[in-house]
């Protein structure tokens, strides 16, 4: 597959930063381009710390994607051939093996979801590319090279909301294409972890370091609202800020921008469903409730909830 990709060169791993500029680049590879990781047919050897694994590039880049976005069902990911993964046998097998992923059973999910052990993302850490993410960024909007930085995660963090939370990798597929078309190029992935504990890290900054502090945020709405127009999140007049679930920054000739996305489910009901709904969030309108096949089209019980 990338063997034969005229883009690269002698070494799959390695690509002429020009060529990066000119050429659509594959919405699933955005984040395994930033690590130095195999990216051909065979498996190499590849060494961290006292360990070692062998890896292909389609198992390069399973384990950059579910490291973005924590959980993603089997099925949504492509093994070495180009079909969808099983947990049983291949790339999830291979790297279930190796201590690199675990598989969750899910109701609904013939294969379950697939997350990175912690054993995985030191692997994704320790094999970042130089300054991947932050080429030609520097000082732009008052950020450092860390600002651009991709995030990866390991394990669960809201075993609760995993069915829905399975689902955000589809909605970035789709989303991405979509920028894709317009000529754009993603460069990170922001889940609505991330924004939240920026959140709260503010909210607590007074706090810090008091002796008689009893933990409660003293900012006022006004300050509130200060802050989520800084971080172009919506915020009402009583400083409930909107947070969704995946924000995907992106650059269009030298200019940067971002898409939020929520993922709608037939669980959203009431004032959350209409609260989403009015936030500007791009909506993913699923049908699976702890089920079903391919999603993105609108339910009923979904807009019924949001015209009333």
């Amino acid at each position: 597959m990338f063997d034969d990709d005229p883009r690269w060169g002698s070494d799959p791993r390695e690509r002429d930063d020009d060529a990066r500029d000119r050429d659509p680049v594959d919405p699933r590879d955005v984040f395994v381009n930033q690590l130095d990781l195999p990216r051909g047919h065979e498996r190499e050897l590849v060494r961290d710390r006292d360990r070692e694994y062998t890896l292909r590039g389609s198992e390069s880049r399973t384990l950059s994607l579910v490291g973005v976005f924590r959980v993603i069902p089997a099925r949504d990911l492509q093994d070495h051939n180009g079909q969808p993964c099983d947990p049983r046998k291949g790339d999830l097998r291979h790297l279930r093996e190796q201590g690199l992923v675990r598989t969750i059973p899910l109701a609904g999910h013939r294969h379950g979801v697939v997350v990175l052990t912690d054993r995985g993302k030191d692997l994704l850490e320790s094999h970042r590319k130089q300054h991947a993410g932050s080429r030609d960024r520097e000082g732009r909007g008052g950020r450092n090279e860390d600002d651009w930085r991709q995030r990866f995660y390991a394990e669960l963090k809201k075993p609760r909301e995993v069915e829905h939370d399975s689902q955000i990798y589809r909605a970035y597929e789709r989303e991405a294409e979509r920028l894709e078309q317009r000529g754009a190029r993603v460069d990170r992935i922001v889940l609505d972890y991330e924004l939240k504990r920026e959140y709260q890290q503010f909210l607590q900054e007074r706090n810090r370091g008091r002796a008689d502090s009893d933990g409660r945020p003293d900012r006022d709405p006004l300050e509130i609202q200060n802050w989520a127009r800084e971080h172009n999140l919506p915020c009402d007049d009583q400083g409930h800020v909107q947070f969704p679930d995946v924000r995907i920054e992106y650059d269009i000739d030298g200019h940067d921008h971002t898409l939020d996305v929520e993922v709608m489910t037939p669980h959203y009901r009431g004032a959350h469903a209409a609260a989403k709904s009015g936030s500007g969030f791009t909506l993913y309108f699923s049908t699976r409730s702890g089920g079903g096949g391919r999603s993105g089209g609108r339910t009923p019980s979904i807009i019924e909830e949001l015209l009333r």
